[in-house]
């Protein structure tokens, strides 16, 4: 027999046993006869009880006294899969003389473990700064520059960093509600234009300022232009100042060109002007840098974009699908919207979200069929992903809130 004392357990595991499985320890154990070769198995080893000592977990080994008995190993769903893996290579033994349905449960809960394993690196990654204050050591102005670091990135340093980033939000919201405001008639008018034009130079200088000090506190220039919050903070200033580029391009315009050619001009550059005017919404993005609950739905929909992406497909299929079988049955009514399949379409799109704006409606009993179809099918297929979002998303969020 060889004695094997497991975590200050015993056991008894004959010799002819383990040698059935030589690739194993035990079975190495059973049949080297050099005594070095054996003590390089085992922790240590009893000359007078003959044990041989491991420092393992023995609550694991009965699964595996049970595999050198029995020739099966078990695995029961209230271990751990790490710790488990762990052990029997420890032991040598392979997943391989586990039974199927044993193996399929423990590999799945297996992939479970490593998704969230890989779910709580990345939301750790999601709130951890580029930079650290280790990094400015030994850098140019590395005293001054991580103090504005922490001024600009880490709202929880110290008071003046808390105002900074609530003022941040405040322009942010200050600077739509701005946007918002300028396209309303009454105040395009002389004063309210110039009071529109004053705000948004204001934010425009903050949002510049902020910006400048991200990049002068950065010890990294590569990792800063690499950062998809900064590429949002540099969109959020590029509007103004393209806007004063073009308006002093279309004065020179005026100064040499004829009148027609400046009218079109002018005409061209306004298209173009409003363009970069609504750049401006993307501003409302700057507020997921200081909003939790913005950055787990970004990163719930990173997550998710299998799904999301499925769904799409799903919808894509619904609208090709009862567009052509609406087509097939109204396109002989007279007077029927379902000329063609593409005019079909708009009809589908809407009876699938389930909004009906009734804009287009069937007129023949069998197009009705064929709506209610549609319907019933996008209600089946709004609420499919509806708890998978909400559930993963309140889970993230939840997270992300206590890594904070």
């Amino acid at each position: 027999l060889l004695n094997i004392n497991v975590g200050g357990k015993l056991f008894q595991i004959a010799v002819k046993v383990a040698a059935r499985y030589p690739v194993t320890r035990l079975g190495k154990l059973a049949l080297y006869t050099d005594p070095m070769k054996k003590l390089q198995l085992c922790d240590d080893y009893s000359v007078q009880k003959n044990e041989y000592f491991f420092d393992r977990d023995p609550s694991i080994f009965h699964y595996i006294f049970h595999f050198y008995c029995s020739g099966v190993l078990w695995i029961m769903d209230e271990m751990c899969p790490s710790n488990f893996v762990e052990e029997i290579e420890y032991w040598g033994i392979q997943m391989k003389y586990s039974q199927r349905c044993c193996r399929i449960l423990f590999e799945e809960k297996q992939d479970e473990l490593n998704e969230y394993l890989k779910i709580q690196r990345e939301l750790e990654a999601e709130l951890e700064p580029l930079d650290s204050t280790q990094q400015f050591e030994g850098k140019f102005l590395g005293r001054f520059r991580k103090m504005i670091w922490n001024l600009i990135e880490n709202p929880y340093s110290s008071v003046p960093a808390k105002i900074i980033a609530v003022m941040s939000s405040f322009f942010v919201l200050i600077s739509i509600v701005g946007m918002t405001l300028s396209t309303v008639e009454e105040m395009n008018e002389n004063t309210g234009k110039t009071w529109m034009e004053q705000l948004e130079m204001i934010c425009a200088i903050f949002f510049t300022s902020e910006y400048l000090m991200r990049l002068i506190s950065s010890s990294s220039l590569k990792n800063f232009l690499r950062a998809a919050f900064n590429a949002v903070d540099l969109v959020a200033i590029l509007p103004f100042y393209i806007q004063i580029l073009f308006e002093n391009l279309d004065e020179a315009d005026t100064l040499y060109h004829e009148e027609l050619h400046k009218v079109e001009n002018v005409s061209k550059l306004g298209k173009v002007l409003k363009l970069i005017k609504l750049m401006r919404i993307f501003r409302i993005l700057k507020l997921a840098r200081h909003s939790t609950g913005l950055r787990a739905f970004g990163f719930t929909m990173r997550q998710c974009y299998q799904q999301v992406c499925c769904l799409f497909l799903f919808i894509a299929m619904g609208v090709f699908t009862f567009s052509a079988l609406m087509h097939s049955v109204e396109h002989d009514v007279p007077g029927t919207n379902f000329t063609s399949i593409p005019c079909a379409w708009w009809w589908a799109a809407v009876s699938l979200s389930t909004v009906g704006y009734g804009d287009t409606v069937p007129d023949t009993a069998l197009g009705r069929v064929v709506a209610f179809g549609c319907i019933s099918f996008g209600i089946i297929l709004n609420g499919m992903p509806i708890s998978i979002l909400y559930n993963k998303f309140s889970d993230y969020y939840a997270k992300l809130k206590a890594h904070e």
